[in-house]
């Protein structure tokens, strides 16, 4: 599970499932990743280096070529850096 409130909250660990910036909805990954106006600078980096491709998570989670833009979204969020650190770019395989 990613530290986002959604989760802390479904087991009693936190009292609100809601996004601590915008308190527009739960945070879940989908919401940080794709809809939270408080990440709309780091969204823009994002989608004009990924194009359309940005707005699927099944994508962005899953495909390869989007994981070193993930990861740079992600450490740019600062929204998980309290609990896991600078996330480090995926390492690219030897030619």
């Amino acid at each position: 599970h990613v530290p986002l409130n959604k989760h802390p909250h479904r087991i009693g660990k936190i009292e609100s499932p809601s996004c601590p910036h915008c308190q527009r909805t739960e945070e879940t990954v989908h919401h940080l990743l794709l809809s939270c106006p408080f990440y709309q600078r780091e969204r823009h980096i994002l989608v004009n280096a990924l194009g359309h491709k940005a707005s699927s998570i099944s994508y962005l989670l899953t495909d390869p070529n989007a994981t070193p833009h993930l990861v740079q979204y992600v450490n740019a969020s600062g929204r998980l850096k309290m609990t896991l650190g600078e996330v480090p770019l995926p390492r690219k395989p030897p030619d």
